[in-house]
């Protein structure tokens, strides 16, 4: 195979996959993390099917659904808890996983950390890439802590905010949407099956989905508020402030919130590396090459999708470099395709009259063009 040493860097959900899916191929495989602690944390994540497909093909999707709540429909509803209607969701991982499930974050990450060490991973904490030095045949990579390594291929998964980025050579940078989101954690009532989204009301939306057996997350989208608030804790009476007006299910899970809940307030970036993601042997992929609005519940499938591809072929019998181009043009049109739809989700969400805007045809048409193969 053309690669066998592979560094990852960033151990979130697109590397510790990744990790996996080479480790699991016959790969040696060191991974670095610049959090000294590694372990799942964060809200809830909305897992389509096709991030379940790839979770099955590196072994740990028993344990994600063993805690997640899977379904098959999405809801769409007033400001005041009316139904609008009722969608089918695309089965985009096959007809034989569920189309989507709600699952805490931490429950996922957990168990990839676990399956990665169970691999025989070599996993650093608490540092990251300070410098690459290419060759044709290796690159030669000096850690923050002065410590170094040869590898045969340098990934950077480091997420939207990624420093591989520049360092790979690649110059696009995240710009804001235009919108935030508050995200909570809460108890999840007993009528609580599916997703549901809730238009019309006196923000862009407001939704929620099942995540476990007793837990759901809700969320709020909002214009972007100052930036001194964003961070994991700002206040649950501004959420509660800005979300007024809006009553059914959502309007109940707030309001019985206990005043000390923990809200992460963020602003929506996005960023696509319109190019190629590699240079020679280094690489970006995930978040660090592309991330979007999660109007569609794309973002860690796509991220997923690529550590899964990425692994295949670079362990595969085609030479680096064109097993790295046969992955962009595998890639590249997909993850363009989800992230324009979710912008342009996101313009009619900020822009609600827009003249034609549908974003139920949108979502439904954009799921069902994913039930291709990656």
């Amino acid at each position: 195979m053309p690669v066998y040493k592979v560094l990852v860097v960033g151990g979130g959900i697109t590397g510790s996959v990744l990790s996996l899916a080479l480790a699991q191929r016959g790969a040696d495989v060191d991974l670095v993390e610049i959090s000294p602690q590694w372990f799942g944390v964060g809200h809830g994540i909305t897992v389509q099917g096709n991030a379940l497909k790839a979770l099955r093909s590196v072994g740990v999707l028993e344990r994600v659904l063993a805690r997640a709540v899977p379904f098959d429909i999405m809801r769409l509803r007033r400001a005041d808890g009316g139904l609008i209607t009722e969608l089918s969701t695309p089965h985009t991982g096959g007809p034989d996983l569920p189309s989507t499930a709600g699952a805490l974050r931490s429950d996922l990450q957990n168990a990839l950390c676990d399956a990665v060490y169970a691999q025989g991973v070599q996993v650093r904490l608490g540092l990251t890439v300070e410098r690459l030095d290419q060759s044709p045949d290796h690159v030669d990579v000096t850690f923050t802590d002065s410590s170094v390594g040869r590898y045969d291929l340098v990934v950077g998964a480091d997420g939207i905010n990624s420093a591989m980025r520049r360092l790979v050579g690649i110059t696009e940078r995240p710009r804001p949407v235009g919108m935030s989101i508050f995200r909570v954690v809460a108890e999840r009532p007993a009528e609580m099956d599916c997703a549901e989204v809730y238009y019309g009301g006196p923000r862009f939306k407001a939704g929620y989905s099942p995540i476990s057996p007793d837990q759901c997350y809700a969320y709020l989208l909002d214009e972007n508020l100052d930036a001194s608030l964003i961070g994991p804790r700002a206040p649950l009476s501004l959420m509660r402030e800005r979300g007024a007006g809006y009553g059914g299910t959502w309007g109940k899970i707030i309001a019985s919130l206990p005043d000390d809940t923990a809200v992460d307030y963020r602003w929506i970036e996005a960023v696509l590396a319109d190019e190629p993601w590699h240079r020679g042997r280094t690489m970006v992929i995930g978040d660090a090459a592309h991330a979007c609005p999660p109007l569609i519940a794309q973002g860690a499938a796509m991220c997923m999708e690529d550590a899964v591809l990425l692994a295949e072929l670079v362990t595969g019998d085609e030479p680096l470099e064109k097993a790295l181009d046969h992955f962009m043009s595998r890639r590249l049109p997909r993850v363009r395709m989800v992230l324009e739809n979710s912008l342009r989700l996101a313009e009619w969400e900020i822009n609600p009259g827009t003249p034609g805007a549908d974003p139920a045809r949108i979502m439904s048409e954009t799921l069902e063009s994913l039930t291709a193969a990656a």
